[in-house]
C-alpha cells in the first residue's frame, strides 16, 4: 500500500507505549505493563540477538514474546481506530514498538522454520511503512 493512497484511513499516531518510561526489558516491567508492545519485543530482540548461539529453547521463547508482542499490538492498534490496514508510520516514534514487534515476530518465525509467518508479517510491515522493513527487517539479517 502506498502511504499516499487516498482510499486509506489516515495514519495511526499511537499514544505513548505504557512502558516507556521504564526500562522495557526488566522483569517487573513486564508484570507492571503486560500490554505494553515495547516490553515484548524488547525481550524477543534480546533472544533473537543471541540467536543462534542461545540453543532451540531461546529460539522458541523469542518466538513465544514476539508473538505476545505482535497481539499486543493488534490490540493497541485497534484501540486507536486501526481498522486492520492502512498506514502506521515508523516516524511516528510511539508506534516503532507495534512495528518492532511484528519485525521480532517475522525474525522469530524464520528462526524456527515458519516462512509462511515471516512472510506475513513482512508484508504487514510493507503495508503499514514500507521504510519499516528495510529498518527492521533488512537491516536485522
Amino acid at each position: 500500500m502506498k502511504l499516499n493512497d487516498m482510499l486509506a484511513p489516515p495514519p495511526v499516531h499511537l499514544p505513548a507505549d505504557p512502558a516507556a518510561d521504564s526500562d522495557p526489558a526488566a522483569a517487573t516491567t513486564a508484570f507492571a505493563h503486560p500490554d505494553s508492545p515495547l516490553v515484548w519485543a524488547t525481550r524477543a530482540e534480546s533472544l533473537l540477538a543471541a540467536a543462534p548461539a542461545g540453543g532451540d529453547d531461546a529460539k522458541l521463547t523469542a518466538y513465544a514474546f514476539a508473538r505476545t508482542g505482535y497481539h499486543r499490538s493488534l490490540d493497541r492498534l485497534r484501540a486507536n481506530g486501526w481498522k486492520g490496514w492502512g498506514p502506521v508510520p515508523y516516524s511516528h516514534e510511539p508506534n516503532r514498538a507495534v512495528l518492532r514487534s511484528i519485525a521480532a515476530l517475522a525474525r522469530a518465525a524464520q528462526l524456527i522454520g515458519e516462512d509462511a509467518e515471516y512472510d506475513r508479517c513482512r508484508q504487514m510491515l510493507s503495508d503499514a511503512d514500507p521504510e519499516s522493513v528495510a529498518r527492521l527487517l533488512d537491516g536485522a539479517n
